[in-house]
């Protein structure tokens, strides 16, 4: 039996940016789908991590809110709306767009964080909190809806690319014929990332000691530009240069990837998610709240907290501390993870 109030009703869910918290988002809607089949779910997101879970069995439709075109973006959203009555909306997100996102909805029931949480004044948007809790693992914030609700959580994603995407991206590995380990060189700040430098070494580690074949996989920021030609430039054994804005293109190098190493960011998530064994390179964002969930921990390479520290979780940045993540640490964990996860050729 589905939850009481679910079992046909009409949910919007407000999750708009960040590649990372829309792939968090995905056990949510599973979730939902799975607990009562016959709800229908909205998502309102912005068109980067649309891209990324466009398609997903478990969502019945998404409305765009696409940042870039500014206030025009909310009459936008307020279009599609129009006219639309919600039996429940779930703000997920705390930043103030997002609330004004969720004003919009025509609901008697908006379901968002507690007080000492929601940032932004983001709790005067809502009509229902979760429970007060302290800081978590953001899964397990999101998980704490589906508790509200009566729902039980699955751990499941989705996120595997489709058979025409598999056939459609194939050829990009094609000439692969050994253990690939995708990197991972840029993010949406620059104090999570790791110095291009020390990927080329890396990538002279792990060509020329493990026998791997390495790839850059990510976007096309000016960043990821300038940080791949510095590693091409610097390593004796050049990797490929995989970056791309396509997102599910992405998707299937991260799946067929034997190792993904990488800094907090979306595809960090994306790779967990699909099951591919990630050595996370954590040292300005706390791991506790945003690393790896439930998986690969003996992979973390944690540069966030002091030797012996027990650090609480929380959202506090800490400077400076990528840069205390050595080459020869990373090879150890990926040659880890090959003995330990061997996965058979994957192209």
């Amino acid at each position: 039996m589905p939850p009481p109030d679910l079992g046909r009703a009409r949910v919007a869910i407000v999750m708009m940016s960040a590649i990372g918290d829309a792939v968090h988002t995905l056990p949510v809607v599973s979730s939902l789908r799975a607990a009562a089949p016959g709800i229908h779910l909205t998502w309102i997101i912005q068109p980067g991590p649309h891209a990324l879970v466009a398609g997903h069995p478990a969502v019945d439709e998404f409305i765009l809110f696409d940042r870039k075109r500014g206030w025009r973006a909310f009459a936008d959203v307020r279009r599609a709306l129009a006219g639309r009555r919600f039996d429940l909306v779930l703000a997920l997100q705390v930043y103030l767009k997002a609330g004004l996102v969720t004003a919009m909805i025509d609901s008697p029931r908006k379901l968002g964080f507690d007080r000492a949480r929601a940032r932004d004044a983001n709790w005067l948007f809502t009509t229902e909190r979760i429970a007060p809790r302290g800081q978590r693992h953001v899964q397990d914030q999101y998980f704490e809806f589906l508790e509200h609700l009566g729902v039980p959580p699955l751990l499941e994603w989705g996120l595997g690319p489709t058979g025409d995407e598999a056939a459609r991206y194939a050829p990009l590995l094609a000439a692969v014929d050994r253990p690939a380990v995708a990197l991972v060189v840029g993010t949406s700040k620059p104090g999570k990332e790791w110095p291009a430098e020390r990927y080329a070494q890396l990538v002279d580690l792990l060509e020329g000691d493990l026998g791997v074949r390495t790839m850059l996989v990510g976007g096309r920021s000016p960043r990821e530009i300038e940080a791949a030609a510095t590693i091409k430039a610097l390593a004796h054994h050049p990797p490929l240069d995989l970056l791309e804005w396509d997102l599910r293109r992405l998707v299937y190098l991260l799946d067929r990837a034997n190792v993904l190493v990488s800094p907090d960011t979306g595809p960090l998530h994306a790779g967990v998610a699909l099951g591919t064994p990630t050595v996370a390179l954590m040292g300005y964002t706390n791991p506790k709240r945003v690393g790896p969930y439930r998986r690969f921990p003996e992979l973390l390479i944690d540069a966030y907290g002091d030797p012996g520290e027990d650090y609480p979780v929380s959202a506090e940045y800490r400077s400076g501390r990528m840069e205390r993540i050595t080459p020869g640490q990373v090879a150890e964990k990926v040659e880890l993870a090959l003995k330990m996860y061997p996965r058979a050729p994957r192209g």
